[in-house]
């Protein structure tokens, strides 16, 4: 077989890719914590983002960065209702990503830049599905769903997906049953910023232990088997034994759904619930609260 051209459409994109990876590479790191190890990637000056998930448990966290040095980092917080984990090291020299200027697309291509042992590691794919807004399931808010068709090996969650222009999406991670996810850059801003005025991102609480039932007529209901004396669920009149089946007239389609809906943002807010109690219908309104940090 001839060797190709110098003009070949193949060579081409070859060249284009190792060239965006170089590139891209400049702001990715690999974070290492005690039973971990994963990529992560400067947001801005000396703040460096991580998957949560990857690194959950306490202990000491290293920041390796592309210029083969290991910089300590302090863990600026947590937000598991997103995957994102705010880094904070004292390096003030490594540049930050910069942004993609337009969504993605189906179909479109992706690079996932991450950080293995002894370099960069990058990763070829499509847009599988790129859809609008949607909650995880610990109830936070993820400003686009985009699932990538990618083989991503497991030091490389935590890295960043380009689009063919050299424009970052946001950090790549592991969905249920290992489906790569994207976590967009605004949904991380939006967590960094709680992260570094608050130091966590809190969560909505009712003060309830659920059951998933099935209510009258077949559909789906959340049992309260226990009530917190002093939190909002009883201070609105929720009992034990009352069945929740409809959030602010929403039918509810069993307990992951209430656990969505108590995210960051609803703390504070008033909701309708609509019980059913010994078979007859009762409404109540209820203010959720902050989730206590163990409960």
């Amino acid at each position: 077989m001839s060797a190709l051209s110098d003009s070949s459409p193949l060579k081409s994109l070859s060249s284009s890719l190792a060239a965006l990876a170089s590139a891209a590479a400049a702001s990715v790191v690999a974070v290492e914590s005690p039973r971990a190890r994963s990529s992560g990637f400067v947001l801005r000056n000396g703040l460096v983002v991580a998957p949560e998930g990857a690194h959950s448990e306490d202990g000491e966290i290293a920041v390796a960065t592309p210029d083969g040095a290991t910089a300590p980092a302090r863990l600026v917080g947590r937000d598991p209702s997103t995957d994102v984990a705010l880094l904070r090291i004292d390096r003030g020299d490594l540049p930050q990503v910069s942004a993609a200027l337009a969504p993605p697309a189906a179909g479109a291509l992706a690079l996932v830049v991450g950080r293995g042992d002894s370099g960069p590691t990058a990763a070829l794919g499509v847009i599988a599905y790129s859809g609008p807004e949607w909650r995880s399931l610990r109830g936070g808010l993820i400003d686009a769903r985009i699932e990538l068709d990618v083989s991503l090996r497991r030091s490389s969650e935590g890295g960043l997906a380009f689009d063919a222009e050299g424009g970052a999406w946001g950090m790549a991670v592991f969905g249920p049953r290992r489906r790569a996810l994207v976590i967009p850059l605004a949904t991380i801003e939006r967590a960094a910023e709680r992260l570094i005025a608050h130091g966590k991102v809190s969560r909505g609480y009712l003060g309830l232990a659920l059951q998933p039932v099935r209510a009258a007529g077949g559909t789906g209901g959340a049992m309260a088997m226990s009530v917190d004396a002093d939190g909002p669920a009883a201070k609105a009149g929720i009992r034990q034994g009352d069945v929740i089946v409809a959030w602010n007239g929403e039918p509810i389609r069993g307990v992951h759904h209430l656990l969505r809906a108590l995210g960051p943002d609803s703390v504070g807010s008033i909701v309708k619930l609509s019980l059913t109690r010994g078979g007859e219908p009762i409404e109540v309104a209820a203010t959720i609260g902050e989730r206590p940090p163990r409960a």
